[in-house]
């Protein structure tokens, strides 16, 4: 049986995602996604006859609290931690090349 993901594979994913991999990161990163499409093959490979499809093992109810109005923060508090505010909001540095 043949690796299920060659090191070349995941070099050639980590470029399509502009990730840069050092040569030990490629080896970690082939090494971790072999042994997870091993056990994906694993599954696969199990008999699920008269099993329900399921997104859960267990049985969980909506386990979401009610969406209430609860006292919060005080922004101005908060905003006087930021490092940087305008306009009663947080100012970031600019992303993605754009200018202030």
């Amino acid at each position: 049986m043949s690796a299920p993901i060659s090191r070349d594979e995941v070099a050639h994913v980590a470029d399509l995602a502009r990730l840069q991999l050092a040569d030990d990161e490629l080896d970690h990163f082939t090494e971790q996604l072999a042994a997870v499409l091993e056990h994906a093959r694993d599954v696969g490979a199990l008999d699920v006859t008269g099993v329900e499809p399921t997104a859960h093992p267990y049985p969980l109810a909506n386990v979401f609290r009610p969406d209430e109005v609860r006292p919060t923060l005080d922004r101005d508090e908060v905003l006087t931690e930021a490092p940087s505010a305008e306009d009663a909001m947080f100012r970031v540095p600019p992303v993605l090349g754009e200018t202030p």
